[in-house]
């Protein structure tokens, strides 16, 4: 598969990382995230919205306001592999010691939830839509953007993202994989800038950091070519 874009604008979060000097200093030198460094406060989400959202969904959410007030968007898509695992869990844990499920959880245990709320905070009437493909997720979000801008939409939101995954879950996990919340919010049109290519050679091995991340950290670098690995493909990017 071939397809090829250009990005108009750019915004994320991850621990110990939020404002664009840290996005660029960290794709420089790319050390390991730590986990425990605290997320940079929250300037775009209403108090109480943020209560009421979870780590990941609280960040995609954020990203994709300040997306939002800076450019003109008429799609979005949000992605995610693991979703509203926070919530899901809580439901499962409540079940199986036969306590009330919370009303909130319920509601809001779905995986397009984060993209609703965006919609709700930013009163804003928008197509959207929600994606999860395992370790592919921001790779085949990015076929769901070109065949929206195929369609017609001139500028495309994407906000890729997952939250902390509980403790519970750490010890069936491959090591590397991340366990922190993080998003990275971009906004597509049609171009030639960045293409891609796909071929069929990845071996499937669970990177040590999400897609969407690694795509950052060589964007911001300014590589004229990088490879990222999927579960059954390897992705090869150039950027003129």
């Amino acid at each position: 598969m071939k397809f090829a874009l250009n990005i108009v604008d750019w915004q994320a979060r991850a621990p110990g990382l939020g404002d664009a000097s840290q996005w660029h200093q960290w794709s420089q030198m790319p050390d390991a995230i730590v986990p425990s460094a605290p997320q940079s406060k929250l300037t775009e989400l209403p108090m109480m919205t943020t209560r009421r959202l979870n780590s990941g969904s609280r960040l995609a959410v954020e990203c994709g306001l300040a997306m939002l007030r800076r450019q003109q968007v008429d799609a979005v898509l949000y992605t995610s592999r693991h979703g509203e695992l926070e919530r899901n869990y809580r439901i499962l844990q409540a079940m199986a010691t036969q306590q009330a499920v919370s009303p909130t959880d319920f509601a809001m245990s779905v995986h397009n939830s984060a993209v609703g709320y965006l919609t709700i905070a930013a009163q804003k009437t928008v197509v959207s839509s929600s994606l999860s493909a395992g370790i592919d997720t921001f790779q085949q979000g990015l076929c769901e953007v070109v065949c929206m801008l195929q369609a017609g939409y001139q500028r495309v939101l994407m906000v890729d993202f997952d939250g902390m995954l509980p403790e519970f879950y750490h010890s069936y996990l491959p090591k590397q994989m991340p366990t922190w919340a993080y998003a990275v919010a971009l906004v597509f049109e049609a171009g030639e800038t960045l293409q891609c290519e796909s071929k069929a050679e990845s071996e499937g091995e669970e990177p040590e950091l999400p897609q969407s991340l690694q795509f950052l950290q060589h964007y911001l670098k300014g590589a004229s070519t990088f490879v990222i690995s999927g579960e059954r493909l390897k992705w090869y990017w150039s950027h003129a």
